[in-house]
Formats: C-alpha cells, sequence, structure tokens
C-alpha cells in the first residue's frame, strides 16, 4: 500500500470518524505516507484499537475522543488537538465522521434534523474553520470531504441525511474558492454502498441496489481509502473543488 509520496516532516493528519470503516483504512495509509495520525471518533477502545495499528507498523498517532453530533465536543477537539500537537499543525483534514438521519419527513423531529447536520455539516465547519486558515498561512494543505452517493440520487427515507451530504459537498467548492487561491486542496470523495462493518448486517437489503451497479458489487473501505489517498497526496495537485464518486459506476447507469 506504500504510494512513496513525499511529507513534509512532522506533517499531521486528522481523520475523523477513523475508528472504523473508510476511516480506519484511511487513517492507516496516510501514516504509511509518512503523517502523524490524529485518530478520533466517538468510541475510545477503537479509537485505541487504531491508533496501536499505526504504531505496531512503525508510524506515528495520538487517540481523541469526540462525538461530533455535539458542537461543544468538536470545539474541545479543536483545543485538545493544539494541546497534544504542542506547535505542531494538522496539514491534512479527513471529514469522514458521518451518518443517520434514516427516517421519514414526517417522522424527523427537530432533534433528529439537527443531529443530522451537526454530525455532516457542523462538524466539518467547525473543524475546516479551526484549521483550513493555518494550512493557508503556510500555502499548503489538503481537505477531503467524504459524502455520499446519495447527494446526486434520492431515496425515500433519507431526506435529511441527503440533504446534508449535499451541503458539504456544495462546501467542498466554498471552500475551494476561499483556501483554493493560497495553497489548499478541496476536495470531496462520494462513496456508493460500501461494506464497512456497520453496512455489513444490512447487505441483504442491498440486494437489488447492488445487482444495478455495474461493478457487480458493494466497494471496500480499501477502496474509499485510497482515492482519499490519492487526492490527499501531490499527484491530485491540479484537482480542486471536485467530487470523486467511489460508487461502481451506479451514478453512471440507468437500471435497465
Amino acid at each position: 500500500m506504500t504510494s512513496n509520496t513525499p511529507v513534509v516532516h512532522g506533517s499531521w493528519a486528522m481523520v475523523t470518524g477513523s475508528t472504523s470503516g473508510i476511516g480506519r483504512e484511511t487513517a492507516l495509509r496516510l501514516s504509511e505516507d509518512g503523517y502523524s495520525i490524529v485518530v478520533c471518533g466517538r468510541d475510545r477502545d477503537r479509537a485505541a484499537e487504531t491508533r496501536t495499528l499505526i504504531e505496531s507498523a512503525g508510524g506515528r498517532a495520538v487517540d481523541l475522543v469526540a462525538d461530533f453530533n455535539d458542537p461543544a465536543a468538536v470545539h474541545a477537539l479543536v483545543a485538545e488537538t493544539h494541546r497534544i500537537l504542542d506547535g505542531g499543525t494538522v496539514d491534512v483534514l479527513v471529514n469522514n465522521a458521518g451518518g443517520g438521519g434514516f427516517s421519514r419527513t414526517e417522522d424527523t423531529t427537530d432533534d433528529m434534523f439537527d443531529s443530522v447536520f451537526n454530525l455532516n455539516v457542523k462538524a466539518p465547519y467547525i473543524l475546516t474553520g479551526a484549521f483550513a486558515p493555518t494550512m493557508a498561512e503556510r500555502g499548503r494543505g489538503a481537505i477531503v470531504n467524504v459524502g455520499s452517493l446519495s447527494t446526486t440520487m434520492a431515496a425515500a427515507g433519507t431526506s435529511a441525511f441527503q440533504a446534508a451530504k449535499a451541503a458539504l459537498d456544495m462546501l467542498t467548492k466554498s471552500w475551494t474558492a476561499e483556501y483554493g487561491p493560497r495553497g489548499v486542496r478541496v476536495n470531496s470523495v462520494d462513496p456508493g454502498y460500501i461494506l464497512t462493518p456497520i453496512n455489513e448486517h444490512i447487505r441483504d437489503m442491498y440486494q437489488g441496489y447492488l445487482a444495478s451497479v455495474p461493478a457487480g458489487r458493494g466497494g471496500t473501505p480499501e477502496e474509499v481509502a485510497e482515492a482519499i489517498r490519492f487526492l490527499v497526496s501531490p499527484r491530485a495537485s491540479y484537482i480542486q473543488g471536485t467530487v470523486l464518486t467511489v460508487d461502481g459506476g451506479k451514478n453512471a447507469v440507468v437500471a435497465m
């Protein structure tokens, strides 16, 4: 999995939701590329597991716990990151933590709606506002927002989630306008159905969907992580403000 990507010595990458699935695989790959990793998620034990995996492979990581549904906890995460890095800076931010919002519109309470937008939009907004200006001062940095195929393909019962992920893709473009001229590349990766641990137990529900995917299967966390890895790397130096869909061709083909 080594990419031989040059990394400035002492560079840190924060990967939210890196306690499992796409986030964990992304953290492992960025560590292989030379980044020190800020592992963060809601589960303390799984965050520690990711840190141990990184360290056992010769990398460096810290693990922090934050509930991304709670804006105050996200602000506290920023403060703790600054304290632990002790003068170090976040050069890469992967806004991967997300989810929720699977209910019909009439069944979605105000608290449910706010939770979905706090997790999928406000948390990335707070983190980008905290770390992107420092990247811009140095004239380098990369941010990848992890969205969803559902930003372009609607499904009943997921309206709040889809609206939140569409907002995140729009923020990719807005942040490109704000920070791109100062050396910070911002892009999105929008996965289709990915066989993460959280999705494994509902795989049977998606057999019809998977049958319509040109690739003939669901994706793996590793495949999405590689897309993120590419967008972070200098190989993507002229790619800004784009959405890279990782869905096995589902978004390109109409099922007949």
